[in-house]
């Protein structure tokens, strides 16, 4: 973890009680996602209505730019730049992004599968289209029980992805499948996903300055 990183995750220790209890997953939640980042690798993300949106949050934090300027590298935007005044212009605008995709975002694939497989496969079904070995699956689930998420993790496991559990306090059965579990200590779902929100900021702000920081 860069300087960057390190004093935006300290700062967060400083300011939140609940996450210094988290420090080593947190910690090792970053690691592994850079490293999966750098080897070219992606995230796959999914959650349960607030847990669904937070998944969208998520993404929007990761592919484009979120606490700080992501300038694309010199080579791209040269190529870019051979397209002439329309290419000049999306090499000004366009920002550095980390490859993320909410798996429940997708409403006509989603409604097929519901309709033609069934409910508690819709994550599982889209892990094996979309997931890679080295690839990351992110799971939430303020109850760890939610089966569409378990399934998802058992289909990533099998693929060869590393699984993260993102849960409330007992981890659920997610506890069990989960390579790395982020379990916010809280009971009430809202607490749970309040406390949620804080975690993947974390992630999020640590990741792109490990990317676009000093």
């Amino acid at each position: 973890m860069n300087t960057t990183a390190e004093s935006i995750l300290r700062r967060y220790l400083e300011q939140y009680g609940f996450v210094r209890e988290l420090e080593e997953p947190l910690r090792q939640t970053v690691t592994l996602l850079e490293r999966t980042y750098r080897n070219g690798g992606k995230l796959l993300v999914c959650g349960n209505g607030g847990s669904c949106a937070d998944a969208d949050h998520i993404v929007g934090e990761l592919v484009k730019a979120f606490r700080l300027r992501r300038p694309l590298d010199g080579e791209l935007r040269a190529a870019l730049c051979d397209g002439g005044e329309d290419g000049a212009a999306l090499a000004e605008r366009l920002q550095g992004g980390l490859p993320a995709i909410n798996l429940g975002a997708h409403t006509a694939l989603n409604t097929a599968i519901l309709n033609d497989v069934g409910a508690d496969y819709v994550y599982a079904q889209q892990v094996i289209g979309y997931g890679e070995a080295g690839d990351v699956l992110l799971g939430i689930s303020t109850s760890g029980n939610s089966r569409n998420i378990l399934y998802a993790a058992r289909a990533a496991r099998a693929k060869g992805l590393t699984v993260v559990g993102l849960t409330g306090r007992s981890g659920g059965k997610l506890r069990e499948i989960s390579d790395v579990l982020l379990c916010a200590p809280a009971d009430c779902t809202e607490d749970v996903q309040d406390m949620h929100s804080v975690l993947y900021h974390i992630l999020c702000a640590a990741l792109e300055a490990a990317f676009w920081g000093d």
